[in-house]
């Protein structure tokens, strides 16, 4: 009996008329999007009563374009009722609202038919999908130009993570598949192409992490908390790397891991966890919604957390910088230095080093001045280094990221103080650190060395305004 009446929901569902999809468009140069994540509704508890009270604080507060719930929406009988009460909440908001299925949503209600009825809303922006693709629910949302050209400025990629694994030997939850990446590949190249080979800047939502999200734990420069394990598959199926050479997802943003909400980069990606929305929910942290705000025309977005408790702290994509970090750091002021001639000064040393504290200990050979920091004109191939100063213009109050990229060792200082400590002899690798600086002249010394088998030395700088950059000619300065 059970079964024949979802059988004839989903017949009365098709054969309504599906709604057309509202189109949706940068205001302003600015694109909003609130993420809510595992409501686990659950329509006989008093909870949802809750859960709806925070879902309408965000977004009476925040007034978004656009709502992605990522995941575990209704996840207890009666599935319809639930769904119903959830599609209300946002079209009583007259929000634009799209879904991804999570682990547990299929449990109480087929994924067509819950497809099916949120097609009929308005508000509905997603879409079911092609039957020919694992899951339910793979699609991308364009969001266009704020001049009414009509020009698709930024993606927003939807995918099914699907729910447990079929073969228990490769773990307990599934993956997205080779088919689903397959069609995402798809997507972005067909939007590039007609981009003029430009990828265009996207997210994508999801609700389980993928196996990437797990370098984050623990690691600097990963805000927000982590307090559990992530429950991404044993199977890494390779979507993080289609994002990287696809080179058009800045970030990705799941759920499923109530207790975490974190943030962090990996490759220059930023992976998210939204903040759990549903009282029903396990966890202990303040119900809420995680905040999105695109810029268009532009590979970068702020992004936070709000609960009816305030606004969490901002995170800016691509710097990874912090409005904690604005807020609570100690601003080294600007020197009063005279100059007017741009360039470094260097002395150039050879000897057997194995870390930077050396190099002045070695025979010095010469000294000059160049136009940047460079090891092209070094004598030597192996056993040599360089003491760089300079003064570096900073452009505007801020926290900077400063990074190295070095075989083999090199640290970088601003103003005596330690900032990247990338020493000791190796192969080359990366290293960066932060600090804050008010605007104008400061001075910057660089150590760097070379022991023996290969030469390399990049220096680059980020800020919340500042896309990360080698640090150009025209910021480095010689005092009088």
């Amino acid at each position: 009996m059970k079964k024949n009446l979802f059988l004839w929901l989903a017949f009365l569902l098709c054969s309504l008329p599906v709604q057309s999809r509202p189109q949706l468009n940068f205001k302003d140069g600015v694109f909003k999007i609130v993420q809510f994540t595992d409501l686990h509704w659950t329509p006989e508890s008093d909870g949802c009563s809750k859960t709806a009270e925070n879902i309408r604080y965000v977004l009476d507060t925040e007034r978004p374009s656009l709502a992605i719930l990522s995941g575990d929406v209704v996840t207890a009988a009666p599935a319809l009722r639930g769904w119903e009460a959830v599609i209300q909440l946002f079209e009583s908001a007259r929000m634009p609202f799209a879904v991804v299925m999570g682990n547990h949503d299929a449990e109480v209600m087929s994924k067509d038919s819950i497809y099916d009825l949120l097609q009929q809303s308005a508000y509905f922006v997603g879409e079911k999908g092609s039957p020919d693709i694992t899951g339910c629910g793979n699609f991308v949302i364009p969001v266009y130009d704020s001049k009414g050209q009509n020009k698709v400025s930024s993606l927003l990629y939807c995918i099914d993570s699907n729910a447990a694994a079929e073969d228990k030997r490769y773990g307990h939850y599934d993956w997205v598949h080779a088919d689903q990446i397959n069609w995402y590949r798809r997507q972005s190249e067909n939007y590039t192409r007609q981009n003029n080979g430009k990828p265009l800047p996207a997210l994508a939502f999801f609700h389980i992490a993928v196996p990437e999200y797990n370098h984050l734990v623990n690691r600097e420069g990963t805000w927000g908390h982590a307090n559990e394990s992530t429950g991404a598959p044993k199977i890494n199926s390779g979507l993080f790397s289609a994002f990287i050479e696809c080179k058009d997802v800045m970030g990705a943003f799941v759920g499923h891991d109530h207790d975490n909400d974190f943030i962090g980069q990996e490759y220059g990606i930023a992976l998210a966890y939204g903040r759990v929305t549903g009282e029903d929910a396990y966890g202990s942290l303040k119900r809420g919604g995680r905040i999105i705000c695109l810029y268009e025309d532009d590979f970068k977005f702020d992004t936070w957390i709000t609960t009816p408790s305030g606004k969490e702290f901002a995170y800016y994509y691509p710097s990874g910088i912090t409005s904690a970090d604005e807020e609570q750091a100690e601003y080294l002021p600007a020197k009063t230095i005279p100059t007017k001639k741009q360039g470094v000064f260097y002395s150039y040393y050879e000897g057997k080093f194995e870390e930077t504290s050396q190099i002045t200990s070695g025979k010095k050979q010469k000294e000059g001045t160049m136009k940047n920091f460079s090891i092209a004109e070094a004598p030597a191939e192996d056993y040599f280094g360089y003491d760089f100063r300079s003064l570096i213009n900073i452009p505007e109050k801020g926290v900077y990221y400063f990074y190295t990229y070095s075989d083999d060792g090199s640290k970088l200082y601003i103003d005596g103080r330690l900032v990247v400590d990338n020493d000791g002899s190796r192969s080359a690798q990366r290293a960066g650190g932060k600090i804050a600086l008010q605007e104008g002249l400061h001075e910057l010394r660089l150590l760097y060395f070379e022991d023996y088998m290969g030469q390399e030395l990049n220096v680059s700088i980020s800020g919340h305004h500042l896309k990360e950059t080698f640090i150009p000619d025209g910021m480095l300065f010689l005092p009088e």
